[in-house]
């Protein structure tokens, strides 16, 4: 039984309507919401208390951009986590492919590298107990319908996954939507490798689908906004390409609550959708099971984190 829990990016969207969930849920003492704006974290905090009835929401500051900001939060931890929800991600803001201090691209590092440093100090401090899931995406094994390119690698060896980490993989292309797929892939090999390393811990990588009611693709090019915000949630559901926030988030709770989610595994949509039943995403993209892959994107994930 989960009961204490914290959610990266809990302010809003798909973290805060997994706070909401979870709050309801039985045996929840406490829910720890990752935000990094005092201000917005504090509104999150009292909508949610108003909205549930329920005084288990807690804030802890945390930047998953910034690994100093990190390391900080989890030293404030004071207690071990049942679950973690590494939901904090997206484009990468104005300018996804400029290089953080760490060398790595501004989109890399609020979708991996930060997640990648809070999960492994709370895992060597034993700090995190029971489950941990990483919001993934079926971008990361293309999206065809909506003209999604599956990530093409030529070796998927460690210096061909270190050039995606710091940039120099894209070249010229400024295409952040394109870019995306090729980090959550590299994420997921990445959490796929670290549940060999701890199999004490249940570590899943899991899809929320495409959801309406967020603030993904708010740093997208104003066209393509425009679609996502105002187009999409009218014409894809039809399609099987969007559901609401609601069912994004409870396929975070699935997962948590669901043991017969294996460790080391992506789930994610069938193919051609993104809604509906969770299936391993290496059915669809073999890619995604090699261990030799998962250990390379390891290993260069660390090469960034000193």
């Amino acid at each position: 039984m989960l009961k204490t829990v914290l959610i990266t990016g809990a302010n809003a969207g798909l973290g805060k309507e997994s706070a909401r969930q979870l709050a309801m849920q039985s045996g929840i003492e406490k829910v720890y919401l990752g935000c990094r704006n005092p201000e917005k974290a504090q509104r999150a905090k009292r909508e949610l208390e108003q909205a549930t009835g329920k005084s288990v929401f807690e804030i802890v500051l945390i930047d998953v951009s910034n690994l100093a900001s990190v390391r900080a939060a989890v030293e404030a931890l004071h207690e071990p986590l049942d679950a973690l929800v590494m939901n904090a991600g997206g484009n990468g803001g104005k300018n996804p492919l400029a290089t953080t201090a760490d060398g790595v691209t501004q989109q890399f590092a609020v979708n991996v590298l930060g997640h990648a440093v809070l999960i492994e100090a709370l895992l060597k401090t034993n700090k995190l107990t029971q489950v941990a899931l990483y919001a993934g995406s079926e971008a990361a094994r293309g999206i065809p319908k909506l003209g999604s390119k599956r990530p093409a690698l030529n070796t998927t060896s460690v210096e061909e996954i270190v050039s995606i980490i710091d940039g120099s993989f894209f070249g010229d292309t400024t295409d952040a939507t394109a870019q995306y797929g090729v980090t959550k892939y590299v994420a997921a090999l990445w959490m796929a490798s670290l549940a060999r390393k701890y199999p004490a811990v249940r570590l899943v990588t899991v899809s929320p689908g495409a959801t309406s009611g967020t603030s993904g693709g708010d740093d997208l090019p104003t066209v393509a906004r425009f679609i996502f915000k105002r187009v999409a949630p009218v014409v894809f559901p039809l399609f099987g390409l969007m559901h609401k926030v609601e069912e994004g988030a409870k396929r975070y709770l699935d997962v948590l609550n669901t043991p017969t989610y294996k460790s080391g595994t992506f789930y994610g949509s069938k193919a051609e959708v993104l809604t509906g039943p969770l299936i391993d995403q290496s059915i669809i993209f073999a890619d995604l099971a090699s261990e030799t892959f998962q250990d390379n994107a390891y290993e260069a994930i660390h090469r960034f984190m000193s």
